[in-house]
């Protein structure tokens, strides 16, 4: 994927739907748990030092699992490479609930099954096609790929 990293350290400093300082652990062999400074922005998943304002690094919640692995755990990890995962570990099991289901309707791939649910919701009680005036009224705009998630 192609990113400008002037517009990544942008976006990362817009509002986040969550942040919280977790424990953290890359997919390296080894690696060991970090304190990082975690902040969700739209479909981007920030980590930060948790002294730090610039981001160390991002991940694009798109095609990926989030698997709560034990009560206030959970891992990241990406359809092309399932076994490469991330872990992150939360101060409580409500804690961990909140985060997982918030990175699971991060994607893309969700809001857009949504807009479907709603457009046809919508179509049934009125008749009408809510995105026609929009100019959105081609349903091959809003297919959903063949990745399962």
């Amino acid at each position: 994927m192609r990113y400008n990293e002037k517009e990544l350290r942008a976006l990362s400093r817009q509002p986040a739907e969550l942040a919280a300082e977790l424990g953290m652990r890359g997919p390296k062999k080894g690696s060991v748990l970090k304190r990082r400074l975690v902040k969700l922005v739209v479909n981007f998943l920030f980590y930060f030092r948790t002294d730090e304002a610039e981001p160390i690094g991002a991940l694009l919640l798109e095609h990926c699992r989030v698997i709560k692995e034990e009560p206030s755990v959970f891992s990241i990890s990406f359809i092309e490479d399932p076994e490469r995962k991330y872990h992150f570990e939360c101060s409580s099991e409500e804690q961990c609930e909140q985060w997982t289901e918030a990175l699971r309707q991060a994607s893309y791939e969700f809001m857009r099954k949504t807009l479907i649910s709603y457009r046809n919701e919508i179509q049934k009680m009125t008749g009408k096609d809510p995105l026609e005036q929009f100019g959105i009224s081609e349903e091959a705009r809003f297919q959903l790929s063949s990745w399962k998630v």
